[in-house]
């Protein structure tokens, strides 16, 4: 933006509520903020700038954020403006049940109202745990505040004799390791107190990284900021620089709306594949962008994927590295540099256009984030899948799979809900086998409910003794982007409202083809309508409150899993022009 664009402070978004004399309302706003103590030279004719601040004493990803949000302040004060900080729901991935996918939209919703509501001329977002993301970028779109987002950046590497662990990854890992009989229970103690060494997301390429890292190709953080390490010097240098950048946002006008484009939300699948990022990341992506009026399907994702090698050598896509060495290797803005022929550069961000972000990036160490010729993988991490068992669409990180299953054709053993699976996984009378096909449905928006992270189906500890430690799991569940393992996940319709996965049972055979993008149950059409017939839709999940509100509104996971009331088209009015 250009000087000749400023606006004036009369033409500030704060100034209906505190600059227009004359109206007994403008009079109250004014000693209330006396009552704050406040006095009007504080305030008036700056600009008001939120801190939506997703800080908890339970979340271990944002528990920084409370000494964060005092650097944004610090940094809206030098730059001539009036900071405001403004708790919101916290999601906590590490406790919150049956999962924080379930209050996504909720904090979505509390985004988008805050900032229409109050008198705010532009937003800092703090946040970062995986779900947070998501939803402060959704409100904020459909809010059109100037806005700009800080991530909480990622923990430090965790260490257990010797050895580099990554949160999420190396629990499922040593997990399984210890119902191998591999590992006592006094060394899984013992590692426990290595995993997670600092506050911060998960350091390896899972979801909060993943999503955090879109943020940033969509162009809505300074340049470089997803990949500070949470305990880094330069965390909080970013986020004072964030708030002083929010002040300018707010002089200009720059709205979300001019950012989060259909060719940044491109950039942004491209980001995401080429990094072997989360498979929860096509519905989060998906939801945003139809928040922004794009509109994003799973086609875009397979065929973005056939274009973009995967770069990033980060667990659990890549074999070695974690957040820190990527950052140290340079970073996002190092990456895009790589493949700067796939992206569209002239598209404006927060801070100018994309490849203004990009100037003088430079890749440090080419093992981490690799060349064109020597990629992790020559196409994108994720693939979409189609066939009857999946008519709507499903989702495999194939790149996380051993490969030899990535056709296969097995006997299904089919869970009807979680925990019925917890409780009969090492049931020898299910004839589970290293050729099985471990199905478990009920698990997706509506019948989870929220769709929760069980799409990582444990393998059965007499398997894990033999030493298998992958086999073709299918369910309507998503997935952790820390697991790994060959998991079809998302499939959809889901099998809570009568989709295909509701109509599978066990010894029926099941045939995966990720080359094909296939996923197919081989049982005959006349005898799927015959189970059709038979089939009852279950009981609702909530009777009364935010559930049953949930119940009636939320998507499908190839829609994006929004409120169907928040998704729609149409704009709400500045409560000032009401």
């Amino acid at each position: 933006m250009t000087d000749e664009k400023r606006m004036s402070p009369e033409e500030l978004r704060s100034h209906q509520w505190y600059g227009t004399e004359g109206q007994l309302r403008t009079w109250s706003h004014n000693a209330r903020m006396r009552q704050l103590g406040y006095e009007a030279e504080e305030y008036r004719g700056r600009p008001v700038i939120a801190i939506l601040n997703t800080w908890s004493d339970i979340n271990p990803c944002h528990v920084h954020l409370r000494e964060r949000a005092e650097a944004v302040k610090r940094g809206v004060w030098q730059a001539g403006g009036f900071p405001l900080e403004f708790p919101v729901a916290t999601l906590s991935e590490t406790y919150q049940k049956p999962t924080p996918m379930l209050y996504r939209n909720l904090l979505a919703m509390e985004t988008e109202e805050l900032l229409r509501s109050y008198p705010i001329d532009a937003a800092v977002l703090l946040g970062g745990c995986d779900k947070s993301t998501p939803a402060l970028l959704m409100g904020a779109a459909s809010a059109d505040v100037p806005s700009i987002f800080a991530p909480a950046g990622p923990m430090l590497p965790g260490h257990w004799r010797g050895e580099t662990l990554g949160s999420g990854t190396d629990m499922w890992k040593y997990w399984d390791e210890h119902r191998a009989g591999n590992l006592t229970d006094c060394e899984l103690r013992e590692l426990q107190g290595g995993l997670a060494r600092s506050p911060g997301h998960c350091m390896t390429m899972g979801t909060a990284s993943t999503m955090t890292a879109a943020a940033e190709a969509l162009g809505m953080t300074l340049p470089g900021a997803s990949s500070i390490p949470a305990v880094e010097s330069g965390h909080e240098r970013m986020a004072a620089a964030s708030g002083r950048r929010a002040v300018e946002l707010a002089w200009t006008g720059l709205r979300p709306s001019e950012i989060l484009t259909r060719e940044a939300f491109e950039d942004a699948v491209t980001t995401v594949l080429g990094l072997g990022g989360s498979t929860n990341a096509v519905i989060h992506l998906i939801a945003m962008a139809g928040r922004a009026g794009v509109k994003l399907t799973l086609d875009d994702f397979d065929r973005i994927a056939r274009t973009v090698p995967v770069l990033a050598n980060v667990r659990p896509g890549g074999q070695t590295y974690l957040m820190e060495d990527f950052y140290f290797a340079g970073g996002l803005p190092a990456f895009l540099s790589r493949i700067t022929d796939l992206l569209h550069l002239d598209r404006p961000t927060v801070n100018g256009t994309l490849g203004e972000q990009l100037e003088g990036a430079v890749v440090h160490n080419d093992d981490v984030i690799r060349t064109r010729d020597n990629p992790v993988a020559r196409e994108g991490g994720v693939a979409v899948l189609r066939g009857n068992l999946c008519p709507d669409g499903a989702v495999i990180k194939h790149i996380a799979a051993e490969q030899h299953l990535l056709k296969h054709t097995g006997r299904a053993v089919v869970f009807d809900d979680y925990k019925t699976m917890q409780r009969t996984i090492n049931d020898p009378s299910l004839g589970i086998t290293a050729n099985s096909v471990l199905v478990l449905r009920n698990a997706g928006p509506k019948g989870g409910p929220g769709m929760p992270e069980y799409g990582m189906l444990p393998i059965p500890d007499h398997l894990l003794k033999q030493g298998v430690r992958d086999m073709v799991r299918i369910s309507d569940a998503r997935m952790s982007g820390t697991s790994y393992g060959t998991c079809v996940l998302h499939v959809a319709p889901e099998s809570y409202i009568g989709g295909p996965l509701a109509l599978v049972r066990t010894g029926d055979t099941i045939t995966l083809d990720v080359e094909g993008r296939s996923l197919q149950l081989n049982v005959d059409d006349e005898e799927l309508e015959r189970r059709r017939a038979e089939w009852a839709a279950p009981p609702a999940r909530y009777e009364r409150g935010y559930g049953a509100l949930y119940n009636e509104q939320i998507t499908q996971a190839d829609t994006g899993c929004d409120f169907e009331f928040l998704a729609r088209p149409g704009k709400v009015r500045d409560p000032y022009a009401l």
